[in-house]
This record gives C-alpha cells, sequence and structure tokens, in this order.
C-alpha cells in the first residue's frame, strides 16, 4: 500500500518533463527579444544602397581643382573625369599631376575615383588612360559603341565586341572596367542590342554605360533596358531628355523613382551619376546638382518602400 507522501511524489520521467518544457519556455523567452532585433535592424537596413557621383564636365570652365572641391562639397560621393575634346581640361590636368597627384587631389576633398570618360576619338581613348587609371586606383572607362544601327545585329555587335579586344587586356592589366554608352542612331541604341551585347560579351571586365537620355528619345523603357543589362551595367547616368537643366533629375519632369527601384532590383553596385549637356555658369550648375542629389535622395527612399 503506498503511503500519503508516495501519492504525491511526482515521478521522475514527469519531473524531467516539466524541467525540459521550463528551460525551453525560458530559453525562447530570453532569445525572443535578439531575434526581434535582429528582424527590426534587418528592416531597418536597406537591401540596396544608392551611392552618387558627377561629372568634372558639368564644370568644364573650371580648373580640376576648383570642380573636385564644387562636388565635394554638394555631397557627392565620387568623380567622372571628362576630357578636353568636350571642353573639359581636366584629364590633360591629371595627366600631368600624375597617378599620386590625382590620389592627394581626390583625398584633399574626400571624393572617390569612379570614371574617366576617355571616348575613342583621336587620341583620348581608353589606351591613353589606361595605366594611369590602374595607378590611381583603378574605375571605369566609358566610351562610345559604333556610329549607325546595325543590319545584321548578331554579326555586328560580335565585330564590334572583338574591336575592344585590346581595350579588355589592359582593363585586365590595370584594374579597370570599360563600359560603353548608347547613342541615338548607333550600334548600342535599341532593346534589341543591349540583349545582344549582353548576350555575346565573354569579359567581366566590360560592360554599358547607360544614358536614359537617348532611351527616352527613342521610346525605350529605362527600367527594361536596366534589368536586361543586368550585372554589366557599369555606369548610370540619372538623365534625362529635355533642354538644359532639365536634363538633370528633380529639375526635369521624369519620376525617377522607377530608375532606381530598377537598379535596386539588379543589385547595382556601382554609382548612380546625375548628368547633363551644355554649361550653365558654375553657380548655376552648382545650385542645379544640389536639387538633383536632393530629389535623387528622395527617390531612393521611395523606391526602398516600394
Amino acid at each position: 500500500m503506498k503511503t500519503d507522501t508516495q501519492k504525491l511524489a511526482p515521478s521522475t520521467a514527469t519531473t524531467r518533463r516539466d524541467f525540459l518544457r521550463t528551460t525551453a519556455a525560458a530559453a525562447a523567452a530570453l532569445a525572443a527579444p535578439t531575434l526581434l532585433g535582429a528582424a527590426a535592424a534587418s528592416a531597418a537596413e536597406p537591401s540596396w544602397t544608392m551611392k552618387l557621383s558627377t561629372s568634372t564636365v558639368q564644370f568644364g570652365t573650371l580648373s580640376v581643382e576648383d570642380a573636385c572641391a564644387r562636388i565635394a562639397v554638394l555631397g557627392f560621393e565620387a568623380v567622372d573625369f571628362w576630357p578636353s575634346n568636350f571642353q573639359c581640361p581636366h584629364l590633360d590636368e591629371i595627366e600631368k599631376m600624375g597617378p599620386e597627384g590625382l590620389k592627394e587631389l581626390l583625398a584633399r576633398h574626400k571624393l572617390k575615383l569612379y570614371a574617366f570618360t576617355c571616348y575613342s576619338r583621336g587620341v583620348n581613348g581608353y589606351p591613353r588612360y589606361a595605366e594611369l587609371l590602374g595607378k590611381a586606383g583603378g574605375g571605369v572607362a566609358v566610351r562610345e559603341s559604333r556610329a549607325g544601327v546595325a543590319k545584321h545585329l548578331t554579326a555586328e555587335m560580335k565585330a564590334f565586341l572583338a574591336t575592344l579586344k585590346r581595350e579588355v587586356e589592359l582593363a585586365e592589366k590595370h584594374n579597370g572596367y570599360v563600359a560603353v554608352e548608347n547613342h541615338g542612331g548607333c550600334l548600342l541604341s535599341s532593346l534589341d542590342s543591349f540583349k545582344a551585347f549582353v548576350e555575346l560579351n565573354q569579359s567581366p571586365r566590360l560592360g554599358i554605360a547607360l544614358a536614359p537620355y537617348h532611351l527616352q528619345a527613342a521610346g525605350i523603357s529605362v527600367e527594361d533596358v536596366i534589368a536586361v543589362a543586368g550585372k554589366q551595367l557599369f555606369f548610370f547616368y540619372a538623365w534625362q531628355h529635355a533642354d538644359g537643366l532639365g536634363q538633370l533629375p528633380g529639375i526635369g519632369p521624369t519620376d525617377c523613382t522607377p530608375w532606381i527601384a530598377a537598379l535596386a532590383k539588379t543589385n547595382y553596385r556601382w554609382y548612380v551619376n546625375p548628368f547633363m549637356h551644355g554649361h550653365p555658369a558654375p553657380d548655376a550648375m552648382s545650385k542645379a546638382l544640389a536639387t538633383s542629389r536632393k530629389y535623387m535622395e528622395i527617390c531612393y527612399r521611395r523606391a526602398m518602400s516600394i
């Protein structure tokens, strides 16, 4: 016959179950704030960060020193340098100062080197600047494609890419990247031509510099081309088809939020570069670029909340 004490004493199995249950509950309670905190941090941090640069040709009437000073004060992170054949002496000045001088210039203004725009017209092509760009830290060299729309797209695109062999080899040697810009009436100008470029290009050092200005002029979706270019997109001009200062985001009529959303979707790793052609006075240019930079930040916040 069992005593009252024996009746009341819990079994060893029951005691162990209760202990394990209690321990698990306590561990879950302790872990919950950590898990919630991690989830909150993940929600607070955007999955893609937009980086902004601009081009020195916007201040082509100034010295490269003064152009960099203005770009830095405006809050841009990086810079794209332009050559003399676009009424911009900055690459000529950089050649004279050499790679160490360029590094000092950038450090002085707390800017990063993004690109040399060096179209292959005359002697200003990438081969001239490849070693300089590499010794200064490496970056993107922007160039044009080829005049004339293709009649036999695949064959002509393949032939064009073959002409870039030397530039690709230089990019490999000097830690560079070559980006081909689209223009109206050129080989790289239609959605199909972007598809052909991406499909035929075999080099991770060769990619696309995308100018929405020319796409809008032809009625081509900027977002569609961003999606096609994908990881081969090395340079993005925040540049719309309009007149004068209206070419800049935030001044012209285009809602650039879908562009930024498309870039985020492809995890674009380079810079977004507000840009225009024309030569407003430096103070007017500074004011317009300040408006444009602030607008791009608004577009970024909107895009990341979609």
